[in-house]
This record gives structure tokens, sequence and C-alpha cells, in this order.
């Protein structure tokens, strides 16, 4: 029994890593997030914030890689349950386009917060 439960939880890591591959083939948002964020990371690290900005800029980060991955996948699956142009498609897909617009945007607040006074005192 639990040789069978560790070999499906090892395969459901599986099939995680396979949809970051999605993500990351047929994802551009998603590769331009992930950009953005190790740009983040590149700064943070050069800049020497405190462990407490850490926390909330890679928090800021995964919130965006997160959303925009299930906006994709949200894409994806009414694109199948919806080949054609639909009314309530489209309020799906801009809705989730939306949601992760959103968490970008409080993102680059966080960012700001964060990078603008250590950038300004840079200059």
């Amino acid at each position: 029994m639990k040789s069978k439960s560790l070999s499906r939880r090892i395969r459901a890591f599986g099939y995680a890593f396979q949809g970051l591959r999605t993500l990351w083939r047929s994802g551009i948002h998603f590769r331009f997030m992930l950009g953005m964020a190790l740009a983040v990371i590149a700064l943070a690290a050069l800049l020497s914030v405190s462990r407490q900005e850490w926390a909330l800029l890679l928090l800021s980060c995964a919130l965006v890689l997160c959303t925009e991955g299930l906006n994709s996948a949200l894409e994806h699956l009414t694109d199948l349950a919806s080949p054609q142009q639909h009314p309530l498609a489209k309020k799906a897909k801009d809705s989730a386009a939306g949601a992760a617009l959103l968490a970008s945007l409080f993102a680059a607040a966080v960012g700001l917060l964060i990078f603008g006074p250590k950038l300004w005192r840079l200059l």
C-alpha cells in the first residue's frame, strides 16, 4: 500500500513539472514574467535588501507567476470548451487576464516601495 501511495505522489510531481514545461514552451507571458522575477531577484541581491523585503519580493514574484500560470490554464480550458468565440468564454479569459494584470501591478508597487528609496539614494 505505501509504495503505491509513494508512486502516486512521485507521478503527481512529474505532472507538475510537465506543467512547468508547458508554461515555459507555450506561455510567452509566463517567460516574460519569469524574466522579470529573475531581474527582481538580481536587483534585490545587488541592493542587499532585508529579509522582510526578500520575503515580500519573493511572494510578489510567486503571486505573479502563479496567477499567470492559472490564466494560461484557464485559457487552454476555455479554448477546449468553447472553440468558437462566445461572450462567456471571452469574459472568462478577460477575467483571468485581469487577475494576472492586478497581481503584476501590485507586485510592481511592492518593487517600487522596496527598490525606490534604495535606488534614489544611489543617485
